[in-house]
């Protein structure tokens, strides 16, 4: 398949997603290794896609896998009895609707997204009062921010440090969107 039509696809199941963006230093990930447990406790099966400038590469040189990389196979998928996980070499980036629709909708509800600020999918924003840049201007996909110092604004403002309070607040956006309760969600 040619990158330019991966890019262009769009997935019969497609995922509701909810983008956690902020500066480098914001807490992001450390939200989202937080927010994941709080959220599964609530009955919402999440998956996660994390953007990333470095090099990702899951293969180990000189390993079976790498070795067919190596040897030009365009897609390896490597397996074990617990999970599997399939590595394809790009020569584009894809978009982010391509690579949050290789997700299983039977396993997943929510795709919470860390990076791809720029992406037109709901967002919450982070911010911190010790950072040397401004809170940076919000556009309209902006549906919250979190932060650890007030601010007043037209949007809620979460407490960055209230997990359990910023996990609540995504169930209510789910649900919302959604337009009804998720079957899945503890009582």
């Amino acid at each position: 398949m040619i990158f330019d039509e991966m890019n262009k696809m769009t997935t019969q199941n497609s995922l509701p997603m909810l983008g956690i963006t902020g500066y480098s230093g914001s807490g992001k990930t450390t939200l989202l290794e937080k927010l994941v447990p709080q959220l599964t406790g609530l009955g919402i099966r999440v998956a996660v896609i994390k953007h990333t400038h470095h090099d990702v590469n899951i293969d180990k040189p000189g390993k079976d896998s790498w070795r067919m990389k190596e040897a030009g196979a365009s897609q390896v998928i490597m397996t074990c009895d617990r999970r599997w996980a399939i590595m394809t070499e790009t020569r584009q980036p894809v978009s982010l609707s391509y690579l949050a629709g290789q997700f299983d909708s039977a396993l997943t509800d929510l795709v919470l997204v860390e990076g791809f600020k720029q992406e037109p999918i709901a967002k919450i924003l982070l911010h911190r009062k010790g950072m040397e840049k401004t809170l940076p201007e919000l556009d309209e996909y902006v549906i919250a921010t979190a932060t650890d110092y007030p601010l007043v604004q037209n949007l809620p403002d979460l407490n960055i440090n209230d997990v359990p309070a910023v996990a609540r607040f995504i169930q209510r956006w789910y649900e919302e969107k959604c337009g009804q309760k998720n079957e899945n969600f503890a009582k």
